[in-house]
């Protein structure tokens, strides 16, 4: 996926709000970019890293920029939740995610479960497939870890792909490691100790564990290979 428009580089200042961060652009000015991510982004949202900002030509935006990519232990990280679920399809329509090919029909939030979420990818055709993906930058030595942030929604998210399987579809939670330094994946115990609970009984329960890593460069972000996951 290539980036929609040249990068703005600048220093960030501090992330707080959990949307918001103050960044100092090349000129000297401080902007305030809306940042897309929830989680606690534990070691990539240190003060004076080095941030690269998009900008949308939408008038009626309040915050006009929006943080796209961090330079963190050496390497460029990708912090926009909003960006997997189109890498995962992207990656899946090239031939990319081996695992996840031969169906006839991808559909986005998608409405489904008890407990009333949104599945983010739905393939359809032979069979469904429920495919949640989730965002990585925490890191850890060389492995990356899920969730940087104790994560009620995540644990929800198990849940219905669980009982997704139960009713005899295919369930599949797709790990998307937005940086290059990560050689395997792992969940953050240490955080949420629950989620790695339920996510070791969600792979008893028959849910499917991929993680892909993807290449983050200024110019273009697309996933790469798939990583091996410890449990």
């Amino acid at each position: 996926m290539k980036v929609p428009s040249q990068l703005i580089p600048g220093r960030l200042l501090r992330r707080y709000k959990r949307f918001m961060a103050d960044v100092e652009l090349g000129d000297g000015t401080m902007v305030t970019a809306h940042c897309p991510n929830s989680g606690s982004m534990l070691g990539c949202a240190v003060p004076g890293s080095l941030v690269l900002l998009s900008r949308s030509g939408n008038p009626a935006r309040k915050f006009p920029y929006t943080w796209e990519l961090v330079q963190a232990d050496g390497c460029w990280v990708g912090i926009n939740t909003a960006l997997p679920n189109r890498l995962v399809r992207e990656g899946i329509e090239q031939g990319i995610v081996a695992e996840l090919q031969g169906y006839e029909l991808i559909r986005q939030e998608v409405c489904y479960g008890s407990e009333r979420s949104r599945i983010d990818l739905l393939l359809e055709g032979p069979g469904l497939c429920y495919v949640e993906v989730k965002n990585v930058t925490l890191i850890d030595g060389d492995v990356a870890r899920f969730p940087d942030s104790v994560t009620e929604r995540g644990q929800k998210h198990l849940r219905e792909l669980m009982a997704m399987v139960e009713s005899g579809a295919r369930s599949v939670n797709l790990f998307v490691v937005q940086r290059a330094d990560a050689r395997t994946v792992a969940p953050a115990d240490a955080i949420d100790p629950a989620y790695g609970r339920l996510l070791r009984r969600a792979v008893e329960a028959g849910v499917e564990l991929l993680a892909y890593q993807a290449r983050v460069t200024p110019e273009e972000i697309v996933l790469s290979h798939s990583l091996p996951i410890s449990l």
